[in-house]
């Protein structure tokens, strides 16, 4: 009776480990089937596809890093092709008009005067400018940005960027003032790289600035004693023009983004600059 007693237990005993060793073995299966059938949903294009976490585990945390890893895919790709788009319209506008100008002049319908020649001349530049600045956003992009650093005085950098744009300020009657002492301590920079930053900014707040208004170049030496600002030189740009919504400030610095959708585009602009200057300063590091 013992015996029969102890084989009885025995197979009690197998059979919950058994029973026990598959339902553990879907559970780990189970995630595991899933990643493998949405990897193969998005290999074929139809990225975004989620998958359920439904553990706290390493395959839960496995199968969360999946889903944010499907959802930046989903994203990149829509940047990719709004900004595919929006190079194609871009490139459009001027060449159309180059090719209108051009062929009228060539069907003898338009007389060439010094001001078709202008206009020919000027949306030939914007081209030569979007594809400078798309140039500069690709090599960022690649990590391969050079960068010719070299020790710079904060208070020279201002004074070059303002002096760069006293003609415009003097036309459009703003005061360009740079505010910085003479003797703040030297930065490691590619100081054409960073004028090409501080330009940027400059000439948006120009844009949005009023005749009769301020703009401010200034920089700020924040020593060790500073918490959370150690040993750093804050260079900033401020003008009373009117400001940011707050509902575009999450975007000013994707590409081709224009808060102000009626304002029509300038000589000059490419809707790159913000995203430029961005890539400039994290180059930097």
């Amino acid at each position: 009776r013992i015996n029969g007693v102890i084989v009885f237990s025995a197979l009690i005993a197998a059979l919950t480990a058994l029973l026990l060793g598959v339902l553990l073995a879907r559970n780990i299966s189970r995630p595991v089937r899933e990643l493998t059938a949405a990897t193969k949903i998005i290999a074929k294009g139809e990225l975004g596809h989620q998958v359920p976490v439904r553990t706290k585990d390493e395959l839960g945390e496995l199968a969360s890093s999946f889903n944010k890893m499907s959802s930046d895919l989903e994203q990149s790709n829509k940047l990719r092709h709004q900004m595919t788009t929006n190079i194609a319209h871009d490139l459009r506008t001027p060449l159309s008009v180059i090719l209108g100008y051009t062929e009228a002049l060539s069907d003898g319908k338009l007389e060439g005067k010094s001001e078709v020649y202008d206009v020919i001349h000027r949306e030939a530049q914007h081209l030569g400018y979007l594809i400078d600045d798309l140039r500069t956003l690709s090599l960022a992009d690649a990590g391969e940005l050079s960068l010719n650093r070299r020790y710079v005085s904060p208070y020279k950098l201002l004074k070059r960027t303002a002096s760069a744009y006293m003609t415009q300020t003097k036309k459009q009657d703003i005061i360009l003032e740079v505010k910085a002492s003479e003797d703040l301590p030297k930065i490691e920079i590619d100081p054409d790289r960073m004028t090409q930053v501080l330009g940027n900014l400059v000439n948006n707040a120009l844009r949005y600035t009023q005749k009769g208004g301020q703009i401010i170049l200034s920089a700020k030496y924040y020593p060790v004693s500073v918490k959370g600002k150690n040993n750093t030189i804050h260079l900033k740009i401020h003008d009373n023009g009117a400001g940011i919504d707050p509902k575009d400030l999450p975007h000013i610095f994707e590409r081709f983004y224009r808060g102000d959708k009626s304002r029509k585009q300038k000589e000059g602009e490419t809707g790159l600059g913000l995203a430029i200057a961005k890539s400039i300063v994290e180059a930097h590091g």
